[in-house]
């Protein structure tokens, strides 16, 4: 919880010392333009990253199988939208690598270590 609230701290003051920076060096319009770019490419990714995980899941389902591979993707891909809809270039290189398949693995991967590790020390229950 601590990591996460130096996060919350960190990130976004780095990215609005990114934003000034990058206002002084290219200006202020082509700023803005890369910041309203990379939320419109982001949010086309998200869309088309997020109906090709419904569609496996509804796949999986349909085979009796529980979908965890397609909840996990789909963490990912709000995580990573909701970072690029975030203006800022840190968090639209985080939102990027979150959408991206390839990129996403190594999400996915400490997310499950992290779910692995909240249910051994009894901090995650699961309720049927």
């Amino acid at each position: 919880m601590r990591y996460l609230f130096l996060l919350i701290i960190i990130i976004p003051a780095a990215d609005i010392g990114l934003l000034l920076f990058s206002g002084k060096l290219i200006g202020a319009w082509p700023t803005l333009f890369l910041i309203l770019f990379t939320g419109v490419v982001g949010a086309y990714l998200a869309k088309k990253e997020g109906v090709q995980t419904i569609r496996k899941a509804q796949e999986q389902l349909r085979h009796g199988q529980i979908p965890g591979e397609a909840v996990l993707d789909g963490i990912c891909i709000l995580v990573g939208a909701t970072l690029l809809i975030t203006p800022g270039f840190i968090t639209d290189i985080l939102g990027f690598l979150m959408l991206f398949p390839p990129t996403r693995k190594l999400f996915k991967f400490f997310m499950k270590n992290s779910f692995r590790r909240w249910i051994n020390k009894g901090r995650f229950k699961i309720i049927k």
